[in-house]
């Protein structure tokens, strides 16, 4: 079997491309892989997510809390946080619509950009961007999934593999209640969850500027790339900057979910994960445009 035959997840890893988080691709040095697709439908972006705004779809973001008030967020739906109860033992409870640490408002304003119809709802489970306990994180996954949401973003992991069981049956428990889990592959090239399962639509970053110009990847842990490279993100303190990192292409990946969500709502997590693949810019056929 030659190297050009050879299919990707069986060919050695890729290395490592300066200035782009770990897993990622520079598609501006290196273009995308093209491969044979199998013709199940005439799927496009026309078709997937054409004249929708993420109206009807209701979206958590899991990380440090969220600033309703900043300009790129405009209101949530709720707010809570993960606190501890009786006994130490994590309980889920409603906050006030803030984020002490900027990174939760990124990403929601992300989503925002992209699906301005969705609705979005704060679940704290981080506090300074950084740290958090597993089991916070656990109990608001676990809460989130119940809860009925259709798309949860989590620009966070763990590398904790005591946790890699438990987190591994929430996330086939949420696949199963037709809930996607969108998470962000770690910026570090190290094991963590759960961005590695297969249940969850795991996304690292490209490098160019379309926010709407997502990549499919054939050779996993990631499955997608999206935009992720000196992405203007909301900040606290109603700032605006530019960051670099997978946790801001999940949210790009997130938001195109809505989208088609909003077009589609009959759509399992099965059939949305394969219309993100067969819309995606290496697959989609005859050199399609974009949709605005």
């Amino acid at each position: 079997m030659t190297p050009t035959s050879m299919p990707p997840w069986r060919r050695e890893k890729r290395a490592h491309f300066p200035g782009v988080p770990a897993w990622g691709l520079a598609t501006t040095r290196q273009a995308p892989e093209r491969f044979q697709v199998s013709p199940l439908a005439e799927v496009s972006k026309e078709w997937a997510w054409g004249g929708a705004d993420g109206t009807g779809v209701r979206v958590c973001v899991v990380d440090t809390g969220v600033d309703a008030g900043h300009p790129r967020i405009g209101g949530l739906e709720r707010s809570f946080e993960v606190v501890s109860g009786d006994g130490g033992k994590p309980k889920i409870v409603g906050c006030d619509p803030a984020d002490p640490a900027g990174h939760g408002t990124a990403c929601a304003g992300v989503i925002r950009s992209i699906a301005p119809g969705a609705s979005l709802t704060s679940l704290r489970v981080l506090t300074d961007g950084k740290t958090g306990t597993g089991d916070a994180l656990m109990a608001g996954l676990s809460w989130a999934i119940d809860a009925g949401f259709d798309l949860i973003n989590l620009s966070l992991s763990t590398t904790r593999s005591d946790f890699r069981q438990s987190l591994q049956e929430l996330a086939d428990r949420a696949y199963f209640r037709r809930c996607l889990l969108v998470a962000a592959a770690h910026n570090m090239p190290v094991l963590s969850f759960p961005w590695t399962f297969s249940s969850v639509v795991s996304v690292a970053s490209h490098d160019e500027p379309d926010p709407m110009t997502y990549y499919y990847n054939p050779a996993p842990p990631a499955e997608f790339h999206a935009r992720g490279v000196k992405v203007p993100v909301a900040w606290a303190g109603g700032r605006e900057i530019r960051s670099t990192g997978n946790s801001f292409a999940a949210p790009h990946i997130t938001g195109i979910c809505a989208l088609i969500l909003s077009k589609h709502p009959w759509l399992t997590p099965f059939q949305l994960k394969t219309v993100l693949y067969l819309a995606a810019d290496n697959t989609t056929q005859n050199g399609e445009a974009h949709v605005p």
